[in-house]
Protein backbone atom coordinates (compact mmCIF):
# COMPACT_ATOMS: atom_id res chain seq x y z
CA UNK A 1 0.00 0.00 0.00
CA UNK A 2 3.03 2.24 0.90
CA UNK A 3 4.65 1.82 -2.66
CA UNK A 4 1.32 2.36 -4.55
CA UNK A 5 0.50 5.69 -2.28
CA UNK A 6 4.49 6.48 -3.18
CA UNK A 7 4.10 5.99 -7.18
CA UNK A 8 0.84 7.92 -7.01
CA UNK A 9 2.78 10.53 -5.22
CA UNK A 10 5.59 10.79 -7.63
CA UNK A 11 3.36 10.60 -10.57
CA UNK A 12 1.37 13.35 -9.12
CA UNK A 13 4.00 15.54 -8.67
CA UNK A 14 5.55 14.83 -12.04
CA UNK A 15 2.14 15.44 -13.86
CA UNK A 16 1.69 18.47 -11.81
CA UNK A 17 5.09 19.75 -13.12
CA UNK A 18 4.50 19.01 -16.91
CA UNK A 19 1.06 20.24 -16.70
CA UNK A 20 2.34 23.47 -15.18
CA UNK A 21 5.49 24.05 -16.97
CA UNK A 22 3.05 23.35 -20.27
CA UNK A 23 0.67 25.37 -19.19
CA UNK A 24 2.53 28.47 -17.62
CA UNK A 25 5.03 28.81 -20.86
CA UNK A 26 2.70 28.53 -23.27
CA UNK A 27 0.28 30.77 -21.98
CA UNK A 28 3.02 33.53 -21.89
CA UNK A 29 4.24 32.67 -25.43
CA UNK A 30 0.64 33.20 -26.84
CA UNK A 31 0.18 36.40 -24.91
CA UNK A 32 3.37 37.60 -25.72
CA UNK A 33 3.15 36.90 -29.45
CA UNK A 34 -0.48 38.12 -29.58
CA UNK A 35 0.73 41.71 -30.03
CA UNK A 36 2.40 40.80 -33.06
CA UNK A 37 0.05 38.57 -34.55
CA UNK A 38 -2.45 40.25 -37.58
CA UNK A 39 -5.30 39.25 -35.13
CA UNK A 40 -7.61 41.71 -37.37
CA UNK A 41 -6.57 39.04 -39.95
CA UNK A 42 -6.89 35.73 -38.41
CA UNK A 43 -10.22 36.40 -36.51
CA UNK A 44 -11.82 37.70 -40.21
CA UNK A 45 -10.97 34.57 -41.33
CA UNK A 46 -12.54 32.35 -38.62
CA UNK A 47 -15.26 34.78 -38.12
CA UNK A 48 -16.55 34.10 -42.29
CA UNK A 49 -20.37 34.00 -42.33
CA UNK A 50 -19.67 30.48 -44.55
CA UNK A 51 -19.80 28.01 -41.25
CA UNK A 52 -17.48 25.78 -43.54
CA UNK A 53 -14.35 28.01 -44.15
CA UNK A 54 -14.60 29.29 -40.27
CA UNK A 55 -14.45 25.41 -39.05
CA UNK A 56 -12.16 24.47 -41.26
CA UNK A 57 -10.22 27.68 -40.14
CA UNK A 58 -10.73 26.04 -36.41
CA UNK A 59 -9.22 22.68 -37.33
CA UNK A 60 -6.16 24.12 -39.30
CA UNK A 61 -5.47 26.14 -36.33
CA UNK A 62 -5.71 22.82 -34.71
CA UNK A 63 -3.12 21.22 -36.91
CA UNK A 64 -0.46 23.51 -36.56
CA UNK A 65 -0.74 24.61 -32.57
CA UNK A 66 -0.34 20.65 -31.61
CA UNK A 67 -0.67 20.57 -28.36
CA UNK A 68 -1.36 18.10 -25.77
CA UNK A 69 -5.47 18.24 -24.68
CA UNK A 70 -4.11 20.03 -21.30
CA UNK A 71 -2.10 22.70 -23.42
CA UNK A 72 -5.19 24.02 -25.85
CA UNK A 73 -6.33 25.46 -22.93
CA UNK A 74 -4.52 28.70 -22.90
CA UNK A 75 -5.57 29.56 -26.60
CA UNK A 76 -8.62 28.19 -26.40
CA UNK A 77 -9.59 31.11 -23.39
CA UNK A 78 -7.73 33.67 -25.58
CA UNK A 79 -9.61 33.08 -28.84
CA UNK A 80 -13.27 32.92 -26.46
CA UNK A 81 -11.92 36.45 -25.24
CA UNK A 82 -11.30 37.46 -28.89
CA UNK A 83 -15.21 36.50 -29.91
CA UNK A 84 -14.01 34.06 -32.16
CA UNK A 85 -16.89 32.02 -33.11
CA UNK A 86 -17.84 29.25 -30.94
CA UNK A 87 -18.13 26.23 -33.60
CA UNK A 88 -14.36 27.47 -34.60
CA UNK A 89 -12.97 27.63 -30.84
CA UNK A 90 -15.01 23.66 -30.48
CA UNK A 91 -13.26 22.64 -33.87
CA UNK A 92 -10.13 24.00 -32.64
CA UNK A 93 -10.36 22.38 -29.11
CA UNK A 94 -11.21 18.85 -30.69
CA UNK A 95 -8.26 18.83 -33.83
CA UNK A 96 -5.87 20.51 -31.69
CA UNK A 97 -4.36 17.46 -29.73
CA UNK A 98 -5.07 14.76 -32.38
CA UNK A 99 -3.50 16.29 -35.54
CA UNK A 100 0.36 17.26 -35.26
CA UNK A 101 2.40 16.90 -38.48
CA UNK A 102 5.49 15.05 -36.33
CA UNK A 103 3.26 12.26 -34.95
CA UNK A 104 1.31 12.14 -38.18
CA UNK A 105 4.74 11.28 -39.96
CA UNK A 106 5.87 9.02 -37.00
CA UNK A 107 2.31 7.34 -37.03
CA UNK A 108 2.96 6.77 -40.95
CA UNK A 109 6.16 5.03 -40.20
CA UNK A 110 4.36 2.91 -37.26
CA UNK A 111 1.44 2.05 -38.60
CA UNK A 112 1.75 2.55 -42.74
CA UNK A 113 0.25 5.29 -45.03
CA UNK A 114 -3.27 3.72 -45.07
CA UNK A 115 -4.03 4.11 -41.39
CA UNK A 116 -2.63 7.62 -41.01
CA UNK A 117 -4.53 8.64 -44.07
CA UNK A 118 -7.81 7.43 -42.31
CA UNK A 119 -6.86 8.72 -38.88
CA UNK A 120 -5.92 12.39 -40.28
CA UNK A 121 -9.25 13.05 -42.36
CA UNK A 122 -11.43 11.49 -39.70
CA UNK A 123 -10.39 13.51 -37.05
CA UNK A 124 -10.22 16.63 -39.15
CA UNK A 125 -13.69 16.52 -40.57
CA UNK A 126 -15.09 14.89 -37.32
CA UNK A 127 -14.23 18.06 -35.56
CA UNK A 128 -15.26 20.06 -37.90
CA UNK A 129 -18.75 18.41 -37.23
CA UNK A 130 -18.76 18.86 -33.78
CA UNK A 131 -18.11 22.47 -33.46
CA UNK A 132 -20.94 23.04 -36.28
CA UNK A 133 -22.99 20.81 -34.04
CA UNK A 134 -22.21 22.41 -31.02
CA UNK A 135 -22.67 25.63 -31.94
CA UNK A 136 -25.94 25.04 -33.92
CA UNK A 137 -27.73 23.75 -30.69
CA UNK A 138 -26.10 26.89 -28.98
CA UNK A 139 -23.84 25.62 -26.81
CA UNK A 140 -22.22 28.85 -26.71
CA UNK A 141 -24.88 29.61 -23.61
CA UNK A 142 -22.86 27.35 -21.61
CA UNK A 143 -19.33 29.17 -21.15
CA UNK A 144 -18.95 30.39 -17.90
CA UNK A 145 -17.90 34.80 -18.15
CA UNK A 146 -14.52 33.82 -15.99
CA UNK A 147 -11.70 34.52 -18.32
CA UNK A 148 -9.17 37.16 -18.30
CA UNK A 149 -9.43 40.89 -20.05
CA UNK A 150 -8.11 40.67 -23.69
CA UNK A 151 -5.41 43.08 -24.96
CA UNK A 152 -7.18 45.90 -27.63
CA UNK A 153 -5.14 47.02 -30.60
CA UNK A 154 -3.93 49.73 -29.44
CA UNK A 155 -2.26 48.12 -26.48
CA UNK A 156 -0.64 45.98 -29.08
CA UNK A 157 0.71 48.51 -31.13
CA UNK A 158 2.08 49.96 -27.82
CA UNK A 159 3.47 46.46 -27.25
CA UNK A 160 4.87 45.85 -30.54
CA UNK A 161 6.96 48.99 -29.73
CA UNK A 162 8.05 48.32 -26.15
CA UNK A 163 9.77 44.52 -25.73
CA UNK A 164 9.56 45.71 -22.02
CA UNK A 165 6.21 46.45 -21.18
CA UNK A 166 4.97 43.25 -23.67
CA UNK A 167 6.89 41.14 -21.46
CA UNK A 168 5.68 42.90 -18.42
CA UNK A 169 2.19 42.41 -19.39
CA UNK A 170 2.15 38.66 -20.97
CA UNK A 171 3.45 37.80 -16.98
CA UNK A 172 0.62 39.76 -15.30
CA UNK A 173 -1.94 38.57 -17.86
CA UNK A 174 -0.18 34.91 -17.67
CA UNK A 175 -1.29 35.04 -14.03
CA UNK A 176 -4.39 36.00 -13.85
CA UNK A 177 -4.81 32.98 -16.11
CA UNK A 178 -3.10 30.67 -13.90
CA UNK A 179 -4.67 31.54 -10.49
CA UNK A 180 -8.17 30.69 -12.43
CA UNK A 181 -7.14 27.56 -13.60
CA UNK A 182 -4.73 26.54 -10.54
CA UNK A 183 -6.56 24.62 -8.48
CA UNK A 184 -8.20 22.43 -11.43
CA UNK A 185 -4.57 21.97 -12.65
CA UNK A 186 -3.71 20.50 -9.09
CA UNK A 187 -6.90 17.85 -8.74
CA UNK A 188 -6.24 16.87 -12.77
CA UNK A 189 -2.62 15.78 -11.92
CA UNK A 190 -4.02 13.68 -8.63
CA UNK A 191 -6.51 12.31 -10.17
CA UNK A 192 -4.63 11.38 -13.58
CA UNK A 193 -1.76 10.17 -11.21
CA UNK A 194 -4.22 7.71 -9.69
CA UNK A 195 -5.20 6.20 -12.57
CA UNK A 196 -1.99 5.68 -13.95
CA UNK A 197 -0.93 3.77 -10.76
CA UNK A 198 -4.40 2.06 -9.69
CA UNK A 199 -5.37 0.59 -13.05
CA UNK A 200 -3.45 -2.55 -14.16
CA UNK A 201 -1.56 -2.41 -17.56
CA UNK A 202 -2.48 -6.13 -18.57
CA UNK A 203 -6.21 -5.13 -18.31
CA UNK A 204 -6.25 -4.27 -21.90
CA UNK A 205 -4.67 -7.78 -23.17
CA UNK A 206 -7.34 -9.67 -20.99
CA UNK A 207 -10.06 -8.28 -23.56
CA UNK A 208 -7.72 -8.46 -27.16
CA UNK A 209 -9.40 -11.71 -28.44
CA UNK A 210 -13.18 -10.31 -27.46
CA UNK A 211 -15.50 -8.82 -29.67
CA UNK A 212 -14.50 -6.08 -31.56
CA UNK A 213 -17.99 -4.49 -32.43
CA UNK A 214 -18.35 -3.99 -28.08
CA UNK A 215 -14.56 -3.48 -27.54
CA UNK A 216 -13.82 -0.62 -29.54
CA UNK A 217 -16.22 1.56 -27.51
CA UNK A 218 -14.75 0.12 -24.36
CA UNK A 219 -11.66 1.31 -25.22
CA UNK A 220 -13.02 5.04 -26.21
CA UNK A 221 -14.50 4.60 -22.59
CA UNK A 222 -11.39 3.85 -21.30
CA UNK A 223 -9.13 6.08 -22.83
CA UNK A 224 -11.65 9.60 -22.49
CA UNK A 225 -10.17 9.26 -18.29
CA UNK A 226 -6.51 9.11 -19.02
CA UNK A 227 -4.02 11.47 -19.96
CA UNK A 228 -2.30 10.81 -22.59
CA UNK A 229 -0.15 12.75 -25.32
CA UNK A 230 -0.13 11.40 -29.13
CA UNK A 231 3.93 11.23 -28.30
CA UNK A 232 3.37 8.72 -25.67
CA UNK A 233 0.52 6.95 -26.75
CA UNK A 234 1.97 5.55 -29.96
CA UNK A 235 4.68 3.44 -28.56
CA UNK A 236 2.06 1.91 -26.51
CA UNK A 237 -0.28 1.49 -28.92
CA UNK A 238 2.24 -0.13 -30.98
CA UNK A 239 3.09 -2.39 -27.80
CA UNK A 240 -0.49 -3.56 -28.18
CA UNK A 241 -0.29 -4.22 -31.48
CA UNK A 242 2.58 -6.08 -31.51
CA UNK A 243 1.08 -7.94 -28.48
CA UNK A 244 -1.83 -8.93 -30.96
CA UNK A 245 -4.15 -6.11 -29.62
CA UNK A 246 -7.21 -5.04 -32.47
CA UNK A 247 -5.79 -2.03 -34.71
CA UNK A 248 -10.07 -0.74 -34.26
CA UNK A 249 -9.58 -0.45 -31.09
CA UNK A 250 -6.53 0.95 -30.89
CA UNK A 251 -7.34 3.50 -32.46
CA UNK A 252 -10.21 4.19 -30.42
CA UNK A 253 -8.31 3.90 -27.16
CA UNK A 254 -5.84 6.47 -28.93
CA UNK A 255 -8.11 9.17 -30.08
CA UNK A 256 -9.86 9.08 -26.67
CA UNK A 257 -6.80 9.07 -24.59
CA UNK A 258 -5.51 12.28 -26.25
CA UNK A 259 -8.99 13.73 -27.66
CA UNK A 260 -9.61 14.26 -23.97
CA UNK A 261 -7.94 13.42 -20.58
CA UNK A 262 -9.35 13.57 -16.77
CA UNK A 263 -6.94 16.87 -16.30
CA UNK A 264 -8.41 18.85 -19.42
CA UNK A 265 -11.96 18.01 -18.35
CA UNK A 266 -11.48 19.28 -14.78
CA UNK A 267 -9.64 22.04 -15.92
CA UNK A 268 -12.27 22.80 -18.33
CA UNK A 269 -15.00 22.58 -15.62
CA UNK A 270 -13.54 26.68 -14.73
CA UNK A 271 -14.77 27.53 -18.24
CA UNK A 272 -17.52 25.41 -19.18
CA UNK A 273 -20.79 24.14 -17.41
CA UNK A 274 -21.46 20.59 -16.42
CA UNK A 275 -23.80 20.28 -19.73
CA UNK A 276 -21.57 21.50 -21.87
CA UNK A 277 -18.25 19.66 -20.55
CA UNK A 278 -20.75 16.83 -20.75
CA UNK A 279 -21.15 17.57 -24.15
CA UNK A 280 -17.66 17.52 -25.03
CA UNK A 281 -16.97 14.38 -23.16
CA UNK A 282 -19.72 12.55 -25.74
CA UNK A 283 -18.42 13.77 -28.82
CA UNK A 284 -14.89 12.88 -27.83
CA UNK A 285 -15.71 9.01 -27.24
CA UNK A 286 -18.28 9.21 -30.55
CA UNK A 287 -15.17 10.58 -32.37
CA UNK A 288 -12.82 7.48 -30.98
CA UNK A 289 -15.99 5.00 -31.69
CA UNK A 290 -16.33 6.42 -34.91
CA UNK A 291 -12.92 6.12 -35.55
CA UNK A 292 -12.47 2.57 -34.37
CA UNK A 293 -15.65 1.21 -36.50
CA UNK A 294 -13.90 2.61 -39.59
CA UNK A 295 -10.59 0.72 -39.04
CA UNK A 296 -12.81 -2.35 -38.26
CA UNK A 297 -14.81 -1.96 -41.68
CA UNK A 298 -11.39 -1.48 -43.72
CA UNK A 299 -9.22 -4.25 -44.23
CA UNK A 300 -5.66 -3.67 -42.99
Amino acid sequence: MFELLSKIFIEFLSLSKNLLVLFIGISFLISFLQAYAPIEKIEKWMGSKNPLVANFAGAFLGFITPFCSCSTIPLLVTMLNRSIPFQTVMTYLFSSPLLDPWIIALMAYMYGVKATIIYTITTFIFSMIIGWYLDKKNYKEHVKNVFIKGTIPEQNRERRRNLLLNIKLSFKETWELIKTVLVYILIGALVGAIIKEAVPTDFLNLISDQNQWWVIPLAAVIGVPLYIRLSTMLPMAQILLANGFPIAPTMALLIGGAGASLPEIIMLKSIFSTKLITAFITSVFLMATFSGYLFLIIEF
